[in-house]
């Protein structure tokens, strides 16, 4: 049977990114997790952390990971159909993409969360990556732009957050007077999140450009257009931020009618009880009032 003093040691350490971290968490001394850890490994006969060069879980680790997440959203639904069982909060660590978090997700789930009870844990991802985190065990759920759940888990369509390309006026007037040319489109900063988003190579290639181009990476989603407004680039901005942003005269669409949709969909384990089910409708609900229709 599972110790699970010795897993929520395995949890804390991951969350927290150290032993020291962990065993503030926890309220213990380093030694005492690094010991629980240890203990963990030699039950299973296998390591359930790599310490270099950076911390993280092995694959056993993160099916362990997995399996606690599952185990405490299921705790979650007893709690509420026996009150007289401790009535610690639930944390939820979730991966979701940056744009929806700066636009509609607090929105859609803060009456949730007070009603709930509800600690979120939100680890910023790529909308087109976020669903290894899952497959690794590092979340519960996923936002994401795949409509391929993974093994053991359901897969709901929330909706589509349709992207410009937003630049300022000044910009717009240095490089694309001409039009979006080849050449222009070569020689003109853009602006891309991470090394992952694929979605300025998706414009350039509805424009029919499929060539290289100068970018700064901006891992930001306010700083992102801040850097559009500043003239330093023209960026993929989602309509949510770019119907605030246009009205003021801050950017201008380089590109009318080259949106690029990006479907989202929201990815939870089989077993996570009533209480995902509760959060997933939730979303259900929102996505209706927040995000377009995927077609």
């Amino acid at each position: 049977m599972l110790d699970y003093k010795l897993l929520q040691a395995l949890v804390t350490v991951i969350e927290t990114g150290g032993f020291e971290r962990a065993g503030i968490a926890l309220g213990l001394s380093q030694s005492a997790v690094s010991q629980r850890i240890k203990l963990l490994e030699s039950r299973l006969g296998q390591p359930v952390l790599v310490r270099h060069p950076h911390l993280q879980a092995t694959p056993a680790g993160q099916r362990l990971l997995n399996h606690v997440q599952q185990v405490q959203l299921l705790e979650r639904d007893l709690r509420r159909q026996i009150p007289a069982l401790s009535a610690d909060r639930t944390r939820l660590r979730i991966a979701l993409n940056a744009d929806s978090l700066a636009t509609w997700w607090a929105d859609a789930i803060g009456q949730f969360c007070q009603r709930e009870g509800l600690l979120m844990d939100m680890v910023i991802e790529d909308q087109d990556v976020g669903l290894k985190r899952m497959r690794d065990g590092d979340v519960a759920a996923c936002l994401c732009s795949s409509d391929q759940p993974v093994a053991g888990a359901r897969c709901v369509a929330l909706g589509q957050m349709p992207y410009r390309a937003l630049a300022n006026q000044a910009y717009y007037d240095r490089h694309f007077a001409q039009g979006l040319t080849a050449k222009a489109l070569q020689e003109a900063p853009a602006i891309v999140f991470g090394p992952n988003d694929q979605l300025q190579h998706r414009f350039l290639a509805q424009c029919g450009y499929h060539g290289r181009f100068p970018y700064h990476l901006c891992p930001s989603s306010e700083g992102f257009i801040r850097l559009a407004m500043a003239g330093m680039g023209y960026g993929m901005i989602p309509d949510l931020q770019a119907r605030l942003a246009l009205p003021q005269g801050g950017l201008v669409d380089i590109a009318p009618g080259e949106a690029v949709p990006v479907n989202l969909y929201w990815h939870y384990w089989r077993h996570g009880g009533e209480f995902m089910e509760r959060l997933t409708g939730t979303l259900v609900a929102a996505g209706v009032g927040w995000l377009d229709k995927i077609p």
